[in-house]
């Protein structure tokens, strides 16, 4: 299995098909598996880089907590390994986060940007509804099935297709998941903010958002897309935070769109 060896920690990472390159950054506790529906479409025409984020699936798990700018450091170390200087980025949640602080501290390796469902404040934006929140729940102490199940309402819409919610959390629970490397990347989250630096990033970005997001409600990617250059909010109707999940034909019709905007007909940059 490939690894990138990024501040003592081994980033486990992988590609498929060729083309322009796309990094795929994915959120808290999720792995790159997670990209498993967008992915063959993506790699028709593009290279995608996909990798698990320190503490999770097939990275090692060392002390924490994972700062927001360590784990960019970790998406460009996988750049390093996979021998690209400079891709396209796709960040979802979390991996938004990453895109973006990778973005503002390795700007010439990043053609573009691509925010999906993601925020610039893990402690200032604004947070989940109380009523959709796991109640009588203890992470440490509860299965993964159990643990899966309870975040059901925050991570999808209710007219989410139950097939595709269940196709999902049977991924979830065959990929591993630690306790400790969960509370490092969310302890992450909440020390990391980029309100102030985000009119700093010059490059074309897109922010999408699905107008059901309960865990990070629509309003932080407005505040995103706002606070960019030229950056583009879209909307997308009928979806919750998982949005590949809820409206995966809308994510991959978005997607092209905007990559094929950037990419010359020959796809050299």
């Amino acid at each position: 299995m490939p690894f990138a060896e990024s501040n003592g920690a081994k980033i486990y990472w992988n590609q498929i098909g060729s083309g322009p390159p796309v990094l795929l950054i994915m959120g808290l506790s999720f792995t790159h598996e997670m990209w498993f529906r967008i992915l063959p479409t993506l790699s028709n025409s593009f290279r995608a880089i996909l990798f698990d984020n320190r503490g999770m699936g097939r990275s090692e798990t060392p002390r924490g907590p994972y700062r927001i700018s360590q784990m960019a450091h970790d998406a460009a170390a996988v750049m390093d390994a996979a021998g690209v200087g400079s891709a396209h980025v796709i960040g979802a949640s979390m991996g938004g986060m990453i895109a973006q602080e990778l973005a503002f501290r390795y700007p010439h390796r990043v053609l573009s940007l691509l925010l999906a469902c993601t925020s610039y404040s893990g402690l200032f934006a604004r947070w989940p509804e109380r009523k959709y929140r796991p109640r009588n729940f203890s992470m440490r102490n509860s299965t993964r099935a159990e643990r899966e199940a309870a975040f059901i309402p925050l991570l999808y819409s209710d007219t989410t297709p139950k097939e595709r919610i269940a196709e999902d959390l049977e991924i979830r629970n065959n990929c591993h998941w630690s306790y400790k490397g969960f509370l490092n990347q969310f302890a992450g989250i909440l020390m990391w903010d980029s309100y102030r630096r985000l009119p700093r990033i010059a490059v074309p970005t897109m922010v999408v958002h699905g107008d059901q997001d309960r865990l990070v409600p629509p309003d932080n990617g407005r505040v995103v897309a706002s606070r960019i250059p030229n950056a583009v909010f879209n909307l997308i109707p009928d979806a919750g935070h998982v949005l590949t999940t809820d409206q995966p034909d809308a994510c991959v019709e978005v997607m092209l769109k905007f990559l094929d905007r950037l990419i010359p007909a020959d796809g050299n940059r």
